[in-house]
């Protein structure tokens, strides 16, 4: 078994192909500006001809030596400025978690490496360290003990953990699974590693600069520097990852010795709590971001969900009694706090939300969940469902009969109306038609928002169907563009206050596209599925007694008489497939549903 330190020389000796590398290229820059003072300095000495052929070469020499010269300082000036590409993350002082930074730095002493001079969370499932010096270049610093140990702890790198490891896992486990990581501490202080990683990664920002770059005057330089930036990458690829492949096996090496059986353990924690964390992600936070709300408390979620799914997998059994010893989180000192700002770092990461809260941007806690979220969900679908129907030509659906006269127990519920998401709901379900049904009689008045309305119209024509699914795209799609047009706004006006974040090859502006789409976009059909299945949860609370519920893997739920329903998508599936409304209509009168019933709408 080879020896951490076998690791680290093989690591340095790469980190010297990549200066290599720099030197290189410095080397190919300076030649024409030798060859420029070597004939310039033979014919001042006469050892060189006098002609007018020498001249000639003299001054072509040292025309090129200048235009070499000021391109050589124009790529060094961009690298050397250029901010390196920064993973987003939640910084964590050292006293608000002073015992986080007690088991690091105890950590870091027990492997005899430096300890990390910071501490973040990032909302992955991932743990790293990450050099934060913002320095491309410069000399290696070849002190030793005698440079004393603070100028070593201001250059160690930045330990960044996954946030629901803090909440998922227990402390031993914890330390047991950021051994490795923080061995990498080692490596990381070693001159000739760092001084190429800093090459690395300010070439890496040369590039992100030069794509980055608009008008003429800018574009022009900046796309040379990055063409050259991008030759060196691919020169030193190779042996840049080889490096790291070094650098990560004497870190895993060197941590051998500290908590091995327990690593074990905490390895298949990881797994679990990345399946629990993409569940809560896309079944129970996208909803909410989509309506412009999100969680506070996505990890405290997590735990609520992995112990969830603990309880219905066989493969967990055992993992909730895991639950009574000491949680990872009791280490930070306002849990609540570092929670909430994970949260909307990763509704900005995973949805594109804006950076902080505001009116169209708020949190919610998970008591408000149901009724703030999933019963609003339900709500604004099936008003989409309901446009669509409005929208679709007067020849291409038989026409339904009318609903029936609303008594005074149920016109509280007639909010519907025709308009976006967003209009004041108070419009009664007769009132005006929308565009487009002007040839309608006007003694006939549109048909309320009835969920027998939806089934007849879906089971008494087969081009029902793509008809409506094709409404739902285009206006998904419509609301999509208006979405992202909001938030290129955002990032536009962040870009010009000089705020972003950089990460991977470049910036992504506050308020920015999501760096990590959660979910492929859904077809017609799965739209219509769910949109019809949002209608039979609104007309379900209103007339059946059945309330909105949230179930951690699963996202929004039905409850009736208190007991989530899991039966409805076979029914509903029937319908929007083969047209065949018989199942639907047998599970609403299990139920007590009314479809005739007009149900409120958002």
């Amino acid at each position: 078994m080879a020896s951490p330190e076998t690791g680290v020389l093989a690591a340095r000796a790469r980190a010297l192909a990549v200066l290599r590398i720099r030197s290189t290229a410095l080397a190919v820059a300076l030649l024409p500006a030798a060859v420029a003072v070597v004939l310039f300095a033979g014919r001042a000495t006469g050892r060189l001809g006098t002609g007018p052929g020498w001249e000639l070469a003299g001054w072509i020499a040292g025309g090129l030596a200048v235009l070499s010269l000021l391109l050589a300082t124009l790529v060094s000036l961009v690298v050397a400025h250029a901010r390196p590409a920064l993973s987003p993350s939640v910084p964590i002082a050292e006293e608000s978690a002073p015992d986080l930074y007690r088991l690091v730095r105890d950590l870091a002493d027990r492997l005899d490496v430096p300890a990390p001079s910071a501490i973040a969370l990032t909302p992955d499932c991932d743990s790293w360290l990450e050099d934060r010096t913002h320095r491309a270049h410069g000399p290696p610093r070849r002190g030793g003990a005698a440079a004393g140990e603070g100028r070593r702890t201001s250059e160690a790198p930045v330990l960044v953990i996954g946030s629901p490891f803090l909440w998922w896992m227990r402390v031993a486990e914890l330390r047991a699974l950021l051994a490795p990581v923080v061995a990498g501490t080692g490596p990381s202080a070693h001159p000739d590693i760092a001084a190429a990683r800093r090459f690395i990664r300010g070439l890496d920002a040369a590039v992100a600069v030069s794509a980055r770059a608009r008008g003429p005057l800018r574009a022009l330089p900046l796309r040379f520097v990055g063409r050259v930036a991008r030759l060196l990458l691919r020169a030193g690829r190779e042996h840049a990852t080889i490096m790291e492949r070094a650098v990560a096996a004497a870190a895993s090496e060197r941590a051998q010795s500290v908590d091995y059986g327990l690593r074990i353990v905490a390895q298949e924690q990881v797994g679990l709590a990345y399946a629990g964390w993409d569940r809560l992600l896309t079944r129970v936070a996208l909803p909410a971001w989509r309506m412009g709300r999100w969680p506070s408390r996505l990890d405290a979620g997590v735990v609520s969900a992995l112990t969830e799914l603990s309880r219905r997998d066989r493969l967990a059994n055992g993992f909730a009694s895991r639950l009574g010893e000491r949680p990872a989180c009791d280490l930070l000192e306002e849990p609540g706090t570092i929670d909430r700002a994970a949260s909307l770092l990763a509704a900005r990461l995973f949805h594109g939300g804006p950076a902080e809260p505001g009116p169209d941007w708020s949190p919610v806690g998970w008591s408000q969940y149901p009724e703030e979220v999933v019963d609003r969900k339900w709500r604004l679908e099936a008003a989409r469902l309901h446009r669509v129907l409005d929208n679709l030509p007067a020849t291409a659906l038989p026409a339904s009969p009318p609903a029936p006269a609303p008594t005074d127990a149920c016109a509280p519920h007639l909010s519907y109306a025709r308009s976006a998401p967003g209009h004041p709901p108070d419009r009664p379900a007769g009132g005006p038609p929308s565009a487009g049904r002007h040839d309608d009689p006007p003694a006939a008045p549109a048909p309320g928002p009835t969920l027998a309305r939806v089934i007849d119209r879906l089971a008494q024509d087969e081009r029902a169907g793509d008809l409506v699914a094709a409404g739902l795209g285009a206006e998904v799609e419509r609301e999509e563009r208006e979405e992202a047009a909001r938030q290129a706004a955002r990032g536009g006006a962040a870009q010009d206050a000089g705020i972003g974040v950089a990460w991977g090859d470049g910036l992504v502006s506050e308020g920015g596209l999501p760096l990590f789409p959660l979910q492929p976009p859904r077809t017609g059909r799965e739209l219509l599925a769910d949109h019809v299945t949002a209608m039979v949860c609104c007309a379900a609370v209103d007339t059946a007694g059945a309330a909105p519920g949230l179930d951690w893997l699963d996202g929004p739920a039905l409850l009736v008489d208190g007991a989530r329903r899991a039966d409805l998508g076979r029914p509903v599936l029937s319908l929007v497939d083969d047209g065949d409304a018989e199942p639907l209509r047998g599970w609403l009168t299990t139920v007590g549903v009314r479809p005739e019933k007009p149900v409120r709408l958002v």
